[in-house]
């Protein structure tokens, strides 16, 4: 059997435009011999709706695109695999059911419903859909029984997980039952390391039960995910015969019958992958929200040095416009790099000073603090949230998307200005630890001929409020901060394990985490993030901001 992979980029609500897409792929596919083509998991209605699917209207308007998508290919001679919603049974309490439907001559032949709905991290879909309660394999002519699955339904394998989080494995029921091959349609989101953990798990579930597998995940950015695509087919040793590209639409195909296929791998580096995630999240993001222009507030840092490139990459030098906003503190080297950087971009670069308006602030405001007011941080904010008004009025006056320059570590503290520097409708890098900015600042770098200034890599970070402010007469020296971080936001570990660990004073890393814990009111203020890490700051971590519980 010669299955296609189709790897596509789905909008959600745009169920014309997506069902259009797997039309188009469909053709090609068959054009090209392929027996079969498989698509991601809810590609009619786009990944992930949300409370979307709680309107009725929604659900019955997948269902009847469904039923056009089937008219729309009636003549082609393939079977196709496709992710949509359905109406849950009356009773149910549910709206909607997660399904693999397989549509071949016009009409709906198969339906495969999600059975294990995933309630971790990004994932919410216990509150949404009705879970299938059984499966059979499906038999096409003379191929082989095919077991189909719908993402999670494949991510429990008891042999591979030392935890599974589910009692079934539809797999194993699935091959019980005579599935001599496995498709499964996937909507599984990137972070650093995902794509070799999949290829790894799908090749112990291929070998242990001795069948070929065929993996086809979305592709794309959808609000803070980004799916990476990365599609690819397993012989029945786990033994890559097939690989999509990642971060791009593909059209793979792989033949069971011969163990062969095409081979469009990309991004090896997983620092390149990275980058490559954040300029399709930001490029998707802002066509999806129907923006076209940005503005990035071009400190002459690292940090905004890395947005602007990943701009540059999303949206074309022509959209992006950088503005420097120096202030009483700012050195004279910090607009030097931003203006040469912005040149070698080739973008647009204005300079607006904010020493007037700070001035003209804090003038006012020292009548009402009275007589022997100290500088302090209230000032240092003052010249944060200037600059953000001065952002802001030029998105509306250009119409043009802010997106904001802060990263993880900062973040993570709150090492950041409400209505300042968090201003914004895009945190391009908000789940990007400051180490790892510097890596994929050099990536995003080199892709333009060394665009950014040598002297942004070495200059120690320091937001420039006060004089000679460095970010680290406030925080610890990044690699250890982020150290810690990772061990206490991602990996969950309490501060005396993770003291002990990274051999640190045990006082520095409660403060760390008690920074940590008491910023949360920040982080939910915050623009949305593109996740890139195991455990982003937004809807797959939800901590209370009012609560009293400190480790």
């Amino acid at each position: 059997m010669r299955i296609a992979l189709g790897q596509i980029n789905t909008t959600v609500g745009d169920m014309a435009g997506n069902s259009g897409k797997v039309a188009e792929f469909a053709r090609r596919a068959a054009d090209r011999g392929a027996d079969l083509i498989a698509f991601p998991e809810l590609a009619i209605p786009g990944y992930p709706p949300r409370d979307l699917i709680e309107r009725p209207a929604f659900v019955s308007r997948a269902e009847a695109e469904l039923a056009r998508l089937a008219d729309a290919t009636k003549d082609l001679p393939i079977s196709i695999v496709v992710g949509s919603v359905s109406p849950a049974r009356a009773d149910s309490g549910k709206q909607a059911q997660n399904i693999a439907a397989v549509l071949r001559g016009g009409k709906e032949i198969f339906r495969q419903v999600k059975m294990l709905l995933p309630t971790y991290d990004v994932f919410d879909e216990g509150r949404y859909f009705l879970a299938g309660t059984g499966q059979a394999p499906l038999t096409i002519g003379a191929a082989p029984a095919l077991g189909i699955t719908v993402c999670e339904d494949a991510w429990n394998d008891k042999h591979y997980w030392r935890r599974p989080l589910y009692t079934r494995d539809p797999v194993e029921e699935l091959i019980s039952a005579g599935a001599r091959a496995l498709i499964s349609i996937n909507a599984s989101p990137y972070h650093m390391g995902k794509r070799a953990q999949r290829q790894r798990m799908f090749s112990a579930l291929a070998c242990r039960h001795a069948v070929p597998v065929v993996y086809v995940n979305q592709v794309g950015g959808n609000d803070e995910l980004v799916f990476d695509g990365s599609s690819f087919a397993m012989n029945a040793d786990g033994e890559l015969i097939a690989c999509a590209a990642s971060f791009a639409e593909d059209l793979v195909i792989a033949d069971l019958d011969t163990g062969t296929g095409e081979n469009h791998a990309t991004h090896s580096d997983e620092d390149e992958a990275c980058y490559e995630a954040l300029v399709v999240g930001t490029r998707d993001y802002l066509t999806k929200c129907g923006f076209k222009r940005v503005l990035i507030g071009l400190s002459g840092g690292i940090d905004s040095s890395l947005t602007a490139v990943v701009a540059v990459d999303a949206v074309g030098r022509e959209n992006v416009t950088g503005v420097a906003m120096p202030g009483p503190y700012s050195t004279d080297h910090s607009v030097k790099d931003a203006r040469e950087m912005a040149e070698k971009l080739g973008i647009r670069f204005e300079i607006i000073p904010i020493k007037a308006g700070y001035d003209t602030m804090v003038a006012g405001l020292d009548q009402v603090f009275g007589p022997g007011n100290k500088r302090d941080v209230t000032e240092e904010n003052i010249q944060a949230r200037l600059r953000g008004v001065t952002l802001m009025a030029l998105s509306n006056k250009w119409n043009a998307l802010v997106l904001t320059t802060g990263n993880k570590s900062e973040l993570a503290v709150g090492y950041c200005t409400l209505y300042g520097d968090m201003c914004g409708g895009l945190a391009v890098i908000s789940d990007v630890p400051k180490t790892l900015v510097y890596e994929l600042s050099r990536a995003g770098s080199n892709r333009h001929g060394g665009a950014i200034p040598e002297n942004v890599f070495a200059k120690a970070p320091s937001a420039e409020l006060r004089e000679n402010q460095k970010d680290s007469d406030s925080l610890p020296e990044y690699p250890v901060l982020d150290a810690i971080l990772r061990a206490y936001v991602e990996e969950m570990k309490p501060p005396a394990a993770i003291a002990e660990e990274l051999s640190l004073p045990l006082d520095l890393v409660r403060d760390i985490a008690r920074k940590v814990d008491r910023n949360e009111y920040k982080r939910q203020q915050a623009a949305p993030g593109l996740k890139v890490t195991t455990k982003a700051f937004g809807t797959g971590r939800r901590y209370p901001i009012a609560q009293r519980f400190f480790e």
